[in-house]
């Protein structure tokens, strides 16, 4: 026998079944089964999922690559890369974009601090959680995987900045979409290039322009033969 806290005895035999009481009450409880992963539970609205990288209503990005994200980072997961806009290959509305940005979800807690950090809401969270796969080197996600799908009224990157707007117009909403004929530019930076031209039109242009050059001559000639 052992003193209690009141005063009373407890008999040692009785202490292992007394350890036991919780486990004995759930085994009489009703079990609650979910068919996972036929029958999916649906999250919580502010539920902290797989990241996504916004962009703009005409396509261009929202990542500015400040680098905020991965400073703020307590798990050193995220990675960044910055670089400089140009007319000819454009990313985003202001003056620099992400050049290369990876998650690393092999260390990401998923806390969200990246996503309050963000000064153009560029980074958000979304409800996907089925982040499972067979090799590491697939739990480390690019640009390219983060970056949200493209809309009927948007344009893939790079492309010109909607004319007449500038990067506040952008953020204070006033861009709804592309602007009509706007083009995808070639991503020089990535390895394209340039569309070879079509050789059939330049020997089409070549011919009528010794065509022309030739009637000129032939219009010359019948001049001076008149003179």
């Amino acid at each position: 026998m052992r003193p209690t806290e009141r005063g009373a005895t407890v008999p040692e035999f009785q202490n292992p079944v007394a350890g036991f009481g919780v486990t004995f009450r759930a085994m009489f409880k009703k079990r609650l089964t979910e068919q996972y992963p036929e029958e999916k539970k649906p999250t919580a609205p502010r539920f902290h999922g797989r990241h996504q990288l916004n962009r703009h209503p005409d396509g261009l990005e929202k990542c500015i690559g400040c680098e905020l994200c991965a400073w703020v980072c307590p798990a050193d997961a995220i990675y960044v890369e910055g670089a400089d806009n140009t007319d000819e290959e454009r990313y985003s509305p202001g003056e620099r974009y992400g050049r290369v940005y990876q998650i690393n979800y092999l260390r990401c807690i998923l806390c969200g601090l990246c996503v309050e950090a963000c000064p153009t809401r560029a980074l958000t969270m979304t409800n996907e959680y089925e982040l499972a796969d067979r090799s590491r080197e697939s739990l480390i996600y690019t640009k390219e995987e983060l970056l949200a799908g493209l809309d009927d009224t948007m344009v893939d990157t790079p492309h010109a900045i909607y004319p007449g707007m500038t990067e506040r117009d952008y953020y204070n909403g006033l861009v709804t979409g592309a602007a009509p004929g706007t083009v995808r530019q070639v991503a020089v930076s990535k390895g394209e290039k340039p569309a070879d031209p079509d050789p059939d039109a330049d020997a089409d242009a070549d011919a009528q322009a010794a065509a022309d050059a030739a009637a000129a001559g032939s219009d010359a000639r019948e001049k001076g033969a008149r003179a």
